[in-house]
């Protein structure tokens, strides 16, 4: 199988157009280059090779001025000046950061001509990941761009050649690069025998530095996860010898942002549902109270005295609680009684900073972290793999039927335990491998799983199930390890390399032992649990540890499958699931700089408003501060801009409002607020409850009359008027594009000669911008550009663009005119495809059989998103819902007596459109007046507002809205926000 890369997904095309618009107004450029030899410290050309770099011709204040745009639209603080050349993408892991950054290369050169690129990586993983995305990427890429000459290669200092091809090539080079082999001592690299290769002078690149080809190329740089890589003076120094044009910066963790421009953190990502949502599962025993449990969680110097856990009798009932002790204490009435904890009297606290523990009078201690009472360790581990394999097999009797392959990853801390060796090195299964198959031919027998092994012989089949993915040593046996090593290299090609197949059902394989090593530079989008086993409390982050499954799974056929239904990430936690939750947001909170609650001066800044002649603005930096003053003043947040309870409150009871001047935004600036985030949504497994059919509603009456209006299936055909769409086209250009003409800077300086060097007189330097009338380039075939771009015809363009009478602002900057035509052009086409669309019904046989509902299994979360449906309102006993809107739609449904039945339109129901499938909310049937009954399809939405940002999604419901016209005259099909609105339409 092959993994299908999809190239429309919105979030990464943003990703990418807010690293290609900033240079916005740069024509196709290249430069050729001789490559020159080193003398000394002087450049002399030596010959004549001919070479092909990057060249950047706007200005500094034209790249800031394109920077400040993207990051108002993107709702970021505005960058003050240029500082630097570096830009910072912000996405969380499993959103697909490397085919971003490998998409925006191409677009990069497409638009502006780059060919030079060079991907740095922190380690060896990484570097096998973004090879392997590359690798697989290449047809799709192709396809993508009108089959580009393209090639990429990893950075081997017993090649050379790909450098030279590297310089001289005039097609797109991509040269992946770990920063190990480059930031070496490099000051006298001739005299330095450790010296990475690509310093020294070379025979085989006729005496030049590996270094200065690529340097006179002014490559651009692509950072991945630069807090790995440019985190020393030496990595920094070491960079910069690249020459690069500029540094594109790609991670989830920064630690210094340089003019941020696009963010998607873990918050956005999940909201949506870009990853897995996040499961948590922990083993406990039920009747863990039969011995005496203490857990000492922290000591204290002043009073002396320490905080435990321990089991308190109450009221006949036995639960954990944390109390705090001192010199004397007895557990034994602290308890309330528990004979279990006579003898435990507190004898001494001692409270040396490393050593903290207690002594009790029995002569039994207990350190910082530690547990007397619990479940040994091994029990532990056992029940761990026990309940990972009952997962593991629970979703695949759910998703194997989809097509999807189900994985999961075991995480170990000693490749011992897993495999190891006798005395005559022949390997042999250790203890996690013994315990795995004992529990899986235990498990299998199950009559729930009993379709998953039909003519399955588990006997012999269960080692190949399992295996470990570990580095080995040069006599082949499996080692630890800390990822970084050369040896580590055998683990990552085999893992990487294998990734496709991993995901086939013709390949067995589907639990993963791997060190704890393997936490960065390697995922599989069909990890759906994740179970750590640990000799000690993992040293493992969260976020490294969940990374590993986030991706959205996909299909035998490559195909990403959408939806929390099917992504849900289990992660087998020796905590609590608040506990996992605390420790994940603290984590977010320190590497992702999220302040959770907090609002800061810019998050309104990018609110949409449209202007008197219709089109987008932005509610700006100044109105958004004006906000955050506000509120700080009403003391709705604190001076760091934490919400206070008084702001929520008001919030909740509908009291809050805003300035006057902006009572127009109130719902936008309102939602804002909403969105400021606190804990991760992360779910209890134990609160997941299945939603069951009410059949008798389903075969009702009716649900019979309601489902025939709403079912059937439709196909649709455009029409427009094409001499209306030119004329409409020209209008806007003319109207909306002007572009002013190429500034130059003009600049000079005096010299100054000292003893130190040549300096520039920096009081001397003279600037001045000025318009150039001549131009001195060529310009571009803009008919041809505009052609493929729009898919028009030559003559169409010609007549949009000669009735625009805007030619002049072409040749004051041809490519940013191209680049605002075709904006306009796509986004008038768009809205003439809807307008002018019609639907015609498929015949009587076509159509949603109502028999579907009976296919699909449904789950929610009793305390986060689903709501009980009254008897016979609908055809589930529960509402699962996606927001708080749809949630009071569901519970005015249920309230109201004119509601006589509603549900939820499940995923599978989807009108055809030519932006594609789209699936209305809910269908309603309400009786009036307790005689005339009314059909609705409605659209439930926050706000009736709609914007620029959600063009595809407005076009879609006035399809949806044609689509309903024609199958039935009597369902009305309606956009609302809330129950009360929609009583308009009754």
């Amino acid at each position: 199988m092959k993994i299908q890369f999809e190239s429309n997904l919105n979030y990464q095309n943003k990703a990418i157009s807010s690293i290609v618009d900033i240079f916005e107004g740069q024509e196709i450029c290249q430069s050729n280059f001789s490559v020159s030899r080193v003398v000394g410290d002087t450049l002399g050309i030596t010959e004549n090779e001919l070479g092909i770099g990057n060249r950047l011709e706007l200005l500094d204040d034209e790249i800031l001025a394109n920077v400040q745009k993207i990051q108002l639209k993107n709702g970021l603080p505005q960058s003050k000046k240029l500082s630097s050349m570096d830009f910072s993408v912000e996405m969380e892991t499993g959103t697909g950061k490397t085919y971003v950054y490998l998409k925006t290369i191409f677009e990069l050169s497409r638009k502006y001509g780059f060919t030079k690129f060079i991907i740095v990586v922190p380690s060896i993983a990484i570097k096998e990941g973004v090879k392997k995305t590359l690798d697989i990427t290449t047809e799709h890429f192709k396809s993508l761009f009108d089959n580009v000459n393209y090639d990429h290669f990893v950075y081997d200092s017993s090649n050379l050649e790909q450098v030279r091809d590297f310089a001289t090539s005039s097609d797109i080079r991509i040269m992946v690069i770990n920063i190990d082999a480059f930031r070496k001592s490099f000051t006298d690299p001739s005299k330095d025998t450790k010296a990475n290769i690509i310093h020294r002078q070379n025979d085989r690149l006729n005496g030049e530095r590996p270094i200065d080809f690529i340097a006179s190329t002014n490559p651009i740089l692509i950072i991945d996860e630069p807090q790995s890589v440019d985190n020393t003076s030496k990595a920094k120094e070491a960079i910069e010898k690249l020459n690069p044009l500029c540094k594109l910066r790609y991670s989830a963790t920064h630690i210094e942002k340089f003019n941020l421009m696009y963010k998607l953190d873990s918050i956005d990502a999940y909201e949506q549902k870009l990853v897995k949502q996040i499961e948590v599962a922990n083993v406990k025993i039920d009747d863990s109270s039969n011995k005496a449990y203490i857990k000492l969680l922290s000591v204290k110097a002043n009073p002396r005295s320490a905080k435990v856990e321990i089991d308190i009798t109450k009221n006949g009932n036995t639960s954990r609680k944390t109390i705090t002790i001192k010199d004397g204490s007895d557990l034994y009435e602290l308890s309330n009684g528990r004979d279990v904890y006579s003898g435990y009297t507190v004898n001494d606290i001692y409270i040396e900073k490393g050593n903290e523990y207690i002594e009790f009078s029995n002569g039994e201690s207990v350190g910082i972290g530690e547990v007397i009472g619990d479940i040994d360790d091994d029990s532990i581990k056992q029940l761990q793999i026990r309940k990972t394999i009952e997962e593991h097999l629970d979703k695949e009797l759910r998703l194997t039927s989809k097509g999807i392959k189900v994985l999961s990853l075991f995480f170990i801390d000693r490749v011992a335990n897993y495999r190891t060796y006798d005395e005559e090195g022949n390997p042999q299964k250790g203890k996690y491998a013994r315990w795995f198959e004992e529990a899986y031919k235990e498990i299998s027998q199950k009559r729930k799983y009993k379709t998953l092994f039909e003519d399955v012989d588990i006997s012999a089949d269960i080692e190949k199930i399992h295996d470990g993915y570990f580095a080995q040593d040069r006599s082949g046996k499996l080692k630890d390890s800390t990822g970084k090593n050369k040896d580590d290299e055998s683990a990552f090609d085999k893992i990487m390399k294998n990734k496709e197949k991993l995901l086939s059902f013709s390949e067995p394989l589907r639990f993963i032992f791997s060190h704890s090593a393997l936490k960065e530079g390697w995922d599989n989008p069909n990890v759906f649990q994740i179970c750590t086993l640990n000799e000690t409390n993992s040293v493992m982050k969260k976020r490294q540890e969940i990374g590993r499954g986030l991706r959205i799974c996909v299909n035998q056929d490559g195909e990403r499958v959408q939806g929390f239904y099917v992504n849900t990430l289990t992660v087998m936690a020796n905590e609590s699931y608040e506990e996992f939750a605390k420790s994940l947001q603290a984590e977010i909170e320190q590497e992702e700089g999220i302040k959770f609650g907090v609002i800061e001066e810019h998050f309104f800044a990018n609110i949409p408003i449209k202007n008197e002649e219709g089109d987008v603005e932005y509610f700006g930096a100044d109105n958004s501060e004006a906000i955050f003053a506000y509120l700080k003043e009403n003391d709705y947040i604190d001076s760091r801009g934490k919400i206070q309870d008084s702001l929520k409150l008001d919030i909740k009871n509908e009291k809050f409002e805003v300035p006057a001047e902006y009572q127009n935004l109130q719902a936008e600036i309102t939602s804002v607020i909403k969105k400021i985030a606190g804990n991760l949504n992360i779910k209890d497994a134990s609160d997941r409850k299945l939603v069951t059919l009410n059949k008798e509603v389903l075969l009702s009456d009716d649900f019979k009359e309601l489902w025939e209006r709403v079912k059937y299936k439709t196909t649709y055909r455009v029409d427009f008027d094409i001499d209306s769409l030119v004329n409409k086209c020209a209008e806007k250009i003319a109207n909306e594009l002007t572009i002013g003409k190429i500034k130059y800077l003009y600049s000079k300086a005096k010299n100054k000669i000292t003893k130190v060097g040549v300096e520039v007189d920096l009081d001397s330097v003279k600037e001045q911008f000025s318009d150039v009338e001549i131009i001195d380039y060529e310009l571009p075939d803009i008919i041809t550009y505009l052609q493929n771009e729009t898919n028009l015809t030559r003559k169409n363009i010609v007549d949009i663009l000669i009735k625009s009478g805007k030619l002049e602002s072409f040749k004051n900057n041809p490519q940013k005119f191209i680049d605002g035509a075709i904006k306009i052009i796509k986004k008038t086409m768009s809205i003439f495809i809807v307008d002018g669309i019609k639907y015609q019904k498929i015949g009587n046989d076509s159509y949603y059989a109502q028999e579907c509902f009976e296919d699909q299994e449904l789950y929610g979360y009793l305390s986060k998103n689903m709501i009980e449906n009254r008897e016979n309102k609908s055809i589930y006993n529960y509402t699962v819902y996606d927001s708080d809107v749809e949630k009071g739609f569901a519970r005015s449904f249920n309230e109201n007596e004119d509601v006589k039945l509603f549900t939820k339109l499940p995923s599978w129901f989807k009108i055809n459109t030519p932006l594609g499938g789209y699936n209305p909310d809910w269908a309603v049937l309400i009786e009036k007046d307790n005689e005339e009954k009314l059909y609705f399809v409605v659209e439930s939405k926050g706000s009736l507002f709609t914007d620029d940002l959600r063009d595809t999604e407005e076009a879609k419901i006035k399809c949806a809205t044609e689509h309903f016209k024609e199958i039935s005259t009597e369902t009305q099909f309606i956009q609302s926000n809330n129950f009360e609105h929609m009583r308009e339409f009754l």
